[in-house]
């Protein structure tokens, strides 16, 4: 049953947790101008596009990436407040133990755990198909493909081949198709050029020829042109990296599926990205209660040392976090386990603290 002192708690977390993430969210648009500003004015960005497509879109995206952060500092702020009004003092007096003091902190992290959650699985990626469109269009340079010798595996035993790809023309030169069934080739399409055409969603190829295996037999097809389905499109070959950000969970899944199928290298990359949406949400319990254990206490100079010690291991979390992704990509560890190295050390870190503030 939640009483008084967990409705004063709850709406202190939350109206500190919102005000915080407000300043530093303008904070953060008014240098987003800043550093955009040209860009804007070169390419004659509309305002309300500026605002509705990408900044409307900007701040969920941030804010969830930083929540935890905004929640840390949040706790810390305002419990050292307490602390040094002597409030904790007093319900400590009132026979509240330290365990009862944590439940309305963990009530409020649990709320917004679960909102990040569903924020960061379905909801910000659709809102990032709009932000990452805009970029696209007024603030990053034109995508290049320079790969060479494109190879890729679409489906079981089915590989497509190209010397090189055009992303201006969407076209395709020395392509070629080829199926296999129980490790033998039964068929080959080879061709000049291929060109992607977006309003039938195939591949049109020029001057093929088609080898088709039968056993002992053997028949051979030739053509000026041809449409053709490989399960490939021409999108697939101008994904940049933070393509995935528009991706919801289940998009993100059948793609790495896809890439595991297609043999590309960047499944490290992907599964980290996976698993942080998992992790990221889940640090917000770790560093509310850090937060508690650290400034429940009154001390000398308490709020300001204590938001000091708070920001600097905030930045240690995010550093932790960047050193152990890439242990996965240079040193081939578990993206799963890189991806949760830094809760794990902070969950054993809090049971100090927890310990030392029971005390």
């Amino acid at each position: 049953m939640i009483k008084k002192l967990d409705w004063y708690i709850i709406k202190k977390f939350l109206g500190t947790f919102l005000l915080s993430m407000v300043l530093i969210m303008a904070i953060a648009i008014i240098f987003d101008i800043q550093e955009k500003y040209d860009d804007f004015i070169t390419k004659h960005a509309p305002l309300k596009e500026i605002i509705v497509d990408y900044y409307l879109n900007f701040i969920p995206y941030y804010a969830n990436l930083f929540t935890s952060m905004f929640v840390f500092i949040s706790v810390i702020f305002f419990t050292s407040k307490m602390a040094s009004n002597t409030e904790i003092i007093a319900i400590h007096s009132g026979g509240v133990s330290f365990l009862r003091f944590l439940r309305p902190y963990m009530v409020t992290a649990t709320i917004i755990a679960i909102l990040s959650w569903i924020l960061i699985l379905f909801v910000i990626p659709e809102s990032n198909k709009i932000r990452v469109d805009f970029e696209d269009k007024y603030i990053r340079n034109k995508y290049q493909n320079w790969e060479k010798n494109i190879h890729r595996q679409v489906r079981p035993g089915y590989f497509v081949y190209m010397e090189n790809y055009n992303v201006d023309s969407e076209n395709a030169f020395r392509f070629s198709i080829e199926k296999y069934e129980n490790g033998k080739l039964i068929s080959k399409l080879t061709s000049d050029y291929a060109k992607w055409d977006s309003t039938k969603n195939l591949w049109t190829v020029y001057n093929y020829f088609i080898r088709t295996l039968d056993g002992p037999e053997e028949r051979m097809e030739s053509g000026a042109r041809l449409d053709t389905a490989c399960y490939l499109e021409s999108q697939d070959l101008r994904m940049r990296d933070f393509y995935v950000d528009k991706m919801n969970i289940v998009e993100l899944n059948e793609y790495i599926e896809q890439q595991k199928m297609q043999g590309t290298d960047n499944i490290e990359k992907l599964e980290i990205v996976k698993y942080q949406r998992w992790a990221l949400p889940f640090s917000t319990f770790i560093l509310t209660l850090m937060g508690v254990c650290l400034s429940n206490k009154k001390k000398r100079g308490g709020t300001v040392i204590n938001i000091v010690v708070g920001i600097a291991l905030c930045f240690s979390y995010i550093l932790l976090e960047q050193v152990s992704t890439t242990f996965t990509l240079n040193l081939g560890f578990s993206p799963l386990i890189s991806v949760w190295i830094p809760n794990i050390l902070y969950s054993i870190l809090c049971v100090f603290l927890f310990r030392r503030a029971t005390i």
